[in-house]
């Protein structure tokens, strides 16, 4: 496949349905970027990152969950999981303790539920402030395309 570059795009020389997509795949990849940044520096005042952040919070919704199923659930690999959860145990953020068979699960430990809760209402103003430029039934039908996306299986080939 041949990429596309923001030239051809906006000097319209571009095949439309390409340079549609390409477009739209960059508009979903610039808010996520945003988001990250913004939500890192703002969860640093709370002494902590985005990626520990949401570690915790799949953590707190998934207690008991194993490490893979983590590193599925927080968008990581599992070895990059496995050094994150290495440190917020050695924070002591998170306990890990023996489940059944080789598993290990993992659970917070109350200074984890401190610190997961002094960064909700951070995480919840950035996203607040990023999509308040679309009213409430913008937000839901949003939510439902991009749900509707994330069903898609994505052939690689």
């Amino acid at each position: 496949m041949t990429e596309i570059t923001t030239e051809e795009i906006q000097s319209g020389s571009a095949p439309p349905q390409a340079a549609e997509l390409e477009a739209l795949g960059r508009a979903i990849k610039q808010v996520q970027y945003r988001h990250h940044r913004a939500l890192d520096t703002r969860l640093t005042t709370v002494g902590t990152t985005l990626a520990q952040w949401d570690a915790l919070r799949a953590i707190d919704r998934h207690p008991g969950a194993s490490a893979h199923d983590l590193a599925g659930l927080t968008f990581q690999s599992d070895q990059a999981f496995g050094t994150l959860g290495n440190r917020l145990a050695e924070q002591g953020l998170i306990e890990r303790r023996p489940g059944r068979g080789r598993r290990i699960e993992h659970h917070l430990t109350p200074a984890g539920r401190v610190l997961l809760s002094a960064g909700t209402p951070l995480t919840q103003d950035v996203l607040s402030a990023s999509l308040s430029g679309l009213l409430e039934h913008e937000r839901v039908m949003l939510l439902s395309l991009l749900n509707r996306i994330v069903a898609q299986p994505v052939d690689p080939g």
